[in-house]
């Protein structure tokens, strides 16, 4: 019987090797995998060697569908709008890009729509409904893979001076201050940080479809909250004893000497300010004002980097796939830890690791409130004058509502 089953066993591995040989004379072999060459440009250096594990992971990841030939070259990302108009067909098949250039990056045709994984996508940064994902969608349609929101403003403070709850008001914040001989700030006199008003009335500003004109409705006086409303609300806290309108500089010289103990100021002003303030720097998302008797939450402009696809790329399946790799919850954490960049991933931007940062953490929680930059050049000066009007207290008496619409047709390129 054991004499037998031999037999059977050598028998079957005879016609085995003879099924395997006649396929390999049929030409019925398996197909070579396909090369897939990709391109990248990338805004940093000193994530580079945390970029090429992450490549080598991908490739690992694939090795059975494709062989892949990537190369990462260097390009600044506030010039990558003028290098990829400049040719198109020649640029990166992913680039790294700063979001105010999105919108000519996007009518000249430079950015693929994204199609694989979209809604992953979105979901993880937050949804369409967060600054990230607003920041690279145009008509529902997503056309960049968001990847970190560091460049916005929130609430500095000195937690010597303040309660949790304390910061939820900004009238709570400025009655703080005066009771301490203090200052609270925010810079009167910059378009970027006055928006926070308009923006959390509920009133609009943005590009037009040309590219290079504003809509601007702050002299409203038929919205639920008119432009009146707003500039009434900044006239008073302009004169309230615990407010100062003051620059960056303004607002460091101030936190260093301890007459400024609060202050609503940008995220790349952490370290001065840490340092000042020591075990008391803190920070959050910048607080409700009042505004026509109702508690109002202030809004914010707010960066973001992007990485977009050429519509050029002749392997743009596998430039998403690796985008969306180059820029998930794992890829921006380890940025975070490694270069300090803020995530635009919500789950990364609410890790232990990032919570840790408190200008991070406020930056995050922000983001909700958060528009990106879509603005024509016209907005900055008329929202100078205005401002440095009203902080100023008006002095000259002039009527609000001529103020704002010589304001919005300036930012509109309407006046005569």
């Amino acid at each position: 019987m054991r004499h037998t089953n031999v037999k059977i066993i050598t028998v079957t591995a005879a016609l085995s090797a003879a099924l395997l040989g006649m396929t390999g004379c049929s030409g019925l072999k398996q197909e070579p995998l396909p090369e897939v060459k990709l391109s990248i440009w990338w805004g940093d250096e000193s994530d580079r060697e945390l970029i090429g594990n992450i490549l080598e992971e991908f490739k690992a990841e694939y090795a059975e569908e494709a062989h892949f030939d990537i190369t990462v070259s260097k390009e600044d990302v506030q010039n990558s709008k003028g290098t990829v108009l400049s040719n198109p067909s020649n640029a990166a098949d992913i680039y790294m890009f700063a979001d105010d250039q999105f919108e000519a990056l996007r009518q000249a045709g430079a950015l693929l729509e994204i199609t694989e994984n979209t809604d992953q996508v979105i979901n993880a940064n937050g949804g369409v409904d967060n600054g990230a994902c607003r920041s690279a969608m145009h008509d529902g349609k997503l056309y960049a893979y968001p990847l970190t929101a560091g460049n916005g403003y929130f609430l500095y403070y000195n937690s010597a001076y303040f309660e949790e709850e304390d910061l939820k008001s900004l009238d709570r914040i400025l009655e703080i201050a005066a009771e301490n001989g203090k200052k609270m700030t925010m810079d009167y006199s910059s378009g970027w940080y006055i928006y926070s008003f308009f923006k959390g009335a509920g009133l609009e500003l943005g590009l037009n479809p040309d590219g290079i004109s504003n809509y601007c409705n702050w002299n409203a006086t038929d919205t639920p909250y008119k432009g009146v409303d707003v500039a009434e609300s900044m006239l008073r806290i302009a004169m309230h004893e615990g407010f100062l309108s003051c620059d960056d500089a303004g607002f460091l010289y101030g936190v260093e000497n301890g007459t400024i103990i609060a202050g609503i100021n940008g995220a790349w002003n952490v370290e001065t300010v840490k340092k000042a303030w020591g075990e008391n720097f803190a920070a959050a998302k910048l607080p409700c004002y009042t505004l026509a008797g109702d508690s109002v939450q202030m809004c914010s402009f707010s960066g973001y980097k992007l990485l977009g696809i050429n519509p050029n790329s002749e392997n743009s399946y596998w430039a998403m796939k690796l985008a969306e790799r180059l820029s998930d919850e794992e890829a921006q954490t380890k940025r975070f830890e490694l270069v300090g960049e803020c995530p635009s991933n919500i789950k990364a931007a609410s890790s232990a690791l990032v919570q840790t940062s408190p200008a991070i953490a406020a930056l995050a929680e922000q983001s909700e409130y958060a528009y990106a930059q879509r603005i024509a050049d016209s907005y900055w000066h008329p929202t100078y004058i205005f401002g440095i009007t009203i902080a100023g207290g008006n002095s000259d008496d002039q009527d609000l509502q001529t103020l704002l619409d010589n304001m919005t047709m300036e930012i509109t390129g309407t006046a005569e």
